[in-house]
């Protein structure tokens, strides 16, 4: 199975609390490797872009209003399986119901504040990766020594 990519963002709150390292350590950690990250404050149409599937439901401009309210770290992830493997590092939707050794069961409290998004699906990944990075700012021919010990292959 070849490796695909996802889309994760550290949300403002979780920039704000300084929880950046620690995050992006824990998926480091599980195996996944980093080809695309940067700071940044998101547009109002690149937010609107992101959470279009939501648009016209009651949570929509919270979800825009919060998204552009300060920075985020954008990051690609690759590895086998990166989808479902950082969703399971990300932890429940509501951090209430997310698993100890989650992020957000670890790290977070409300809903409203649960610090990370990530792709929910690979073709999610495909389209958010695309609203968030050009083709030029992923690194694309990075080979880590250590895959080796964390892969077969």
């Amino acid at each position: 199975m070849a490796d695909e990519r996802t889309f994760v963002a550290i949300k403002p709150d979780g920039v704000e609390r300084g929880l950046v390292g620690e995050i992006i350590h824990r998926f480091e950690r599980r195996g996944l490797k980093l080809v695309g990250l940067k700071l940044m404050k998101v547009p109002a149409a690149m937010a609107e872009e992101h959470y279009g599937e939501h648009k016209g439901k009651p949570f929509y401009d919270g979800l825009v209003g919060f998204i552009t309210s300060g920075p985020i770290v954008a990051m690609v992830f690759e590895g086998k399986n990166a989808v479902a493997l950082a969703r399971q590092v990300i932890g429940a939707t509501n951090p209430g119901d997310a698993a100890p050794g989650t992020v957000r069961g670890d790290l977070a409290v409300d809903i409203g504040r649960n610090l990370v998004h990530g792709s929910d699906s690979p073709a999610s990944a495909t389209r958010e990766v695309g609203i968030f990075f050009k083709e030029e700012e992923q690194v694309k021919d990075w080979q880590r020594t250590v895959q080796k010990w964390i892969t077969e292959k």
